[in-house]
């Protein structure tokens, strides 16, 4: 595929990111404008923020053209996620975090590879691949982070060296593809399950080596992100096995 055929769209899912919209946006507008030739747009996907963020993002869409921003009424990534590619109507799709903690010159290297290799249908960033680049990372975060891959890698034989980078693209029919077949949570683990659906169903997949930086403003909760993580695994590891019977 040329890249007269590609169009991107960015999407961001934010909860009371007063204090990072703005910059994240307007860093990524630059940078897009500065080394994208093939059209984008940017999507950002409000999951019921309950500080500034609406009024900010609304001045955004006024301010770019490229920018859209849509009020979910849901909170979680996973529901986020599931509304932009239900939006989507470019090529290619995919989510980043707003704190931009995956490197953005990462975007021309997901475009360039999309546009070399027809036959790949998602990129997966990763924190963990042998050539990645990871700082600032606290301790505790990186033991949790590293525990779910390896129960990823035990419990369901997962490929790719990470599962929650915050940095994920893909081809619009495989996107739609892979919705349809995944289940509802509304978390982070949503995006676990997406791409544990890709691997079983043979998508093509480019485990990317990123240069990723630990944001400290984060709003995720830790320790309540684990506990829903092991509900979850034990769900979709349940789910699994009832559809291997049914082969």
């Amino acid at each position: 595929m040329s890249t007269e055929e590609l169009s991107i769209n960015l999407l961001f899912p934010v909860l009371n990111e007063r204090l990072r919209l703005q910059s994240g946006i307007e860093r990524t507008v630059a940078y897009l404008r500065e080394n994208v030739s093939i059209p984008y747009c940017l999507t950002i996907l409000d999951n019921g923020s309950e500080d500034e963020t609406p009024e900010i993002g609304r001045a955004l869409e006024e301010k770019y053209p490229e920018v859209t921003y849509v009020r979910v009424g849901e909170r979680g990534v996973g529901v986020a996620f599931r509304k932009g590619i239900a939006l989507n109507e470019c090529a290619l799709v995919g989510y980043m975090d707003i704190d931009l903690s995956t490197d953005i010159k990462y975007l021309g290297r997901t475009i360039e590879l999309f546009t070399k290799r027809p036959e790949l249908e998602y990129v997966n960033g990763s924190r963990f691949s042998k050539q990645s680049d990871t700082k600032g990372r606290k301790w505790y975060r990186k033991i949790t982070s590293m525990g779910l891959v390896f129960l990823l890698k035990t419990i369901f034989h997962m490929k790719a060296t990470d599962a929650v980078c915050g940095f994920t693209f893909l081809r619009k029919e495989t996107a739609e593809r892979l919705v349809a077949a995944s289940g509802n949570d509304n978390g982070w683990f949503y995006t676990i399950e997406f791409l544990l659906r890709a691997e079983r169903m043979g998508v093509v997949i480019y485990d990317m080596p990123v240069k990723w930086q630990e944001d400290y403003n984060t709003t995720v909760k830790v320790w309540k992100t684990i506990k829903n993580y092991l509900v979850q695994i034990y769900r979709l590891k349940k789910t699994f096995r009832q559809e291997n019977k049914r082969k």
